[in-house]
Order: structure tokens, then C-alpha cells, then sequence
């Protein structure tokens, strides 16, 4: 879980940071890399819990 986790996180500061880049699509990429990080530090705390 530990890999999955710090890839989506990379993923996610990836998306974050090119969107300022990008021709097209800012916002939604902006937002996407937000959701990734956030699903990155979601996903081991809500497996632990059960």
C-alpha cells in the first residue's frame, strides 16, 4: 500500500506542478493532482482503520 500511495503522490505533485505549463487545461489538471495528492494520504488512513 505503501508504493501505491507514494506513486499516486508523485503523480499528484507531478499534475500540481506542470499545470502552471500547460497550454489548455490549468484547471483541471490543477485540481486533478490536488485530488490525487489528497487520495494519496486518504487511502492508507481509511485502509488502516478497518
Amino acid at each position: 500500500m505503501f508504493i501505491v500511495s507514494l506513486l499516486l503522490f508523485l503523480l499528484g505533485m507531478f499534475a500540481f506542478g506542470i499545470s502552471f505549463s500547460v497550454e489548455g487545461f490549468q484547471a483541471i489538471i490543477f485540481v486533478g493532482g490536488i485530488l490525487l495528492i489528497s487520495l494519496a494520504m486518504a487511502l492508507p488512513i481509511h485502509l488502516r482503520a478497518k
